[in-house]
């Protein structure tokens, strides 16, 4: 038997709100599927599982705010008898007992058990049955929506004709009309009243999001995970922080008051690298031609890999070098705030696939998708204003991490090359570091190994 427990997303947060559960008692579940979803200050993150059983109970309802490693479900891993399965012994082994003299009395008992064989497992917080009413778990109803699919129409081969995911993945979408929006484009729609199918959807396949409904409705947004804009006071001498603002501010306070930075830069000469990725686009169509980030991003990685002592965290005042990069990349929320998924073994990855991740990854981060196994500490953070039109960005180090890259914008400048000047695409890349764990030499070394990889942009 295992806890699934709030887990923590990032180095600042203390708490989290269950937003709403996606498995419901008795479902089966396997490391790595996503169970529930979660929010936090900055934003809506999807938690996996990290064992494989049988779910068997919720401990907490949605909308419930919890500290991190509270415990919120209990998964039946197989190891052990699940803890259900003792209770209904004792009560059955005591009858048989006492009333084998009168022989009708304990004929009823079982004739009403198998009545109850649709609701043998409780069922999930805010989940209800009855006469006439199809019998799914969160997950198959999840499934279901995503799907199209309408579940009246779906026969169960479960036990009890209880509506298995086997059925839903099977079925036709029998509903291609049924408005397609997000869970929380839905509630919003629900609290305010808003018919979703006069809205046209902006989203992916013209999925209906947040801020479609809150366009469509009057007054002030709605203080939600995907858009905190606070309502404006009437006075202008104040103007309170949403909460992913106030978490961000109070988080880089700490880290400036803690971490005692050195900052490092450097111009990069990226006419041999624009130059192969010219070559390698010629032949591509154009939705997989590949794009400087994805080259600076890989060149960042493996620099990471090559000086360890900036890839890891500090932890009990020691640095803590990591095995892996997971190489962080922030991204502004539509709504405000910021938020750095990672990309695991980004060192290891080709350029296609890095760029193909980086891609999910902002678009899920945008739309409050992202996944807990994404938004755990990266090891290495890089932000990229370059789209922003700056040249040069000196950011502030993420706690528990040693290290943030910043890049900014690809500009023609001026270069010297073997006596003659000429003009070459460059870049400026930054280093903040911490003091604690390494010094101006590494750090050196660091942006040094960033501007050979560059040189080579076939070894990338």
């Amino acid at each position: 038997m295992a806890d699934f427990t709030m887990p923590s997303l990032g180095a600042d947060m203390d708490e989290g709100t269950l937003v709403e559960w996606l498995v419901g008692p008795g479902d089966t579940v396997t490391k790595g599927d996503v169970v529930a979803v979660v929010e936090t200050a900055k934003s809506t993150i999807e938690v996996e599982c990290f064992d494989s059983g049988t779910v068997g109970a919720l401990l907490v309802d949605p909308g419930t705010t919890v500290p991190v490693g509270t415990r919120m479900a209990v998964i039946n891993t197989g190891t052990e008898p699940p803890a259900a399965v003792p209770a209904p012994a004792p009560t059955t082994a005591p009858a048989p007992a006492p009333a084998p003299a009168p022989a009708p009395a304990p004929a009823p008992a079982p004739a009403k058990e198998p009545t109850a064989s649709d609701s043998e497992l409780p069922t999930a917080p805010g989940r209800t049955t009855g006469p006439g009413d199809t019998v799914s778990t969160p997950l198959v109803r999840h499934l279901a929506e995503q799907k199209g699919i309408d579940l009246s129409s779906v026969h169960g081969s479960g036990k009890g004709g209880r509506i298995t995911r086997s059925d839903v993945e099977h079925a036709p979408a029998e509903r291609p009309h049924r408005v397609k929006a997000s869970p929380l484009a839905r509630r919003l729609a629900q609290s305010s009243g808003v018919d979703l199918r006069a809205l046209r959807g902006t989203g992916q396949g013209g999925t209906i999001r947040a801020d479609d409904v809150r366009a469509a409705t009057a007054g002030p947004p709605a203080r939600t995970v995907e858009s905190r804009e606070p309502a404006r006071p009437s006075s202008a001498t104040a103007e309170p922080a949403y909460p992913a603002r106030a978490a961000i501010a109070a988080l880089m306070s700490r880290a400036n008051r803690e971490i005692p930075h050195y900052y490092l830069s450097t111009k990069i000469d990226l006419a041999a690298a624009m130059a192969w990725m010219r070559d390698r686009n010629a032949d591509r169509p154009v939705a997989e031609r590949l794009v400087p980030a994805a080259l600076l991003l890989k060149s960042v990685a493996l620099a990471a890999r090559q000086v360890p002592e900036l890839n890891g965290s500090w932890k009990d005042e020691a640095f803590v070098p990591s095995h892996t990069v997971r190489l962080g990349v922030a991204v502004s929320l539509r709504g405000g705030g910021l938020v750095a998924p990672a990309l695991t073994d980004a060192d290891t990855m080709s350029l296609p696939e890095l760029m193909a991740m980086l891609k999910e990854l902002v678009s899920r981060a945008r739309g409050g998708r992202l996944r807990a196994s994404e938004t755990a500490d990266p090891t290495l953070t890089v932000t990229n204003l370059g789209d922003q039109g700056v040249e040069a960005v000196f950011g502030v180090i993420y706690p528990p991490q040693v290290a943030l890259v910043g890049l900014g914008r690809v500009i023609e400048q001026p270069v010297a090359v073997d006596g003659m000047l000429t003009v070459h695409p460059t870049v400026t890349a930054t280093l903040s570091a911490d003091h604690r764990a390494s010094d101006g030499v590494t750090g050196a070394r660091f942006l040094t190994s960033i501007d050979r990889l560059l040189q080579r942009p076939e070894e990338l």
